[in-house]
């Protein structure tokens, strides 16, 4: 064999283990285009400030914190 065909080869075997994989798809975050990250921001803006003291002090952050996020234009 020459070069090229065990080049070819190891190709063609890493394309067949890569094929009996199974393939998990996860959607951790999906891919916005502009609009979608302007509602994703003011989405999440708005429920930001409706959380309590408990729940913000969970994701570590401050009331004051919170507000100042929350209330930013979603264009920023």
């Amino acid at each position: 064999m020459n070069g090229m065909s065990d080049v070819r080869l190891m190709l063609h075997g890493q394309e067949l283990l890569e094929a009996q994989r199974p393939s998990i798809k996860l959607k951790c975050a999906p891919a916005f285009n502009r609009w979608g990250v302007f509602r994703h921001r003011w989405v999440t803006r708005k429920v930001l400030l409706e959380l309590d003291a408990e729940q913000l002090r969970d994701i570590g952050i401050t009331g004051e914190q919170a507000r100042a996020e929350g209330l930013k234009p979603f264009w920023r």
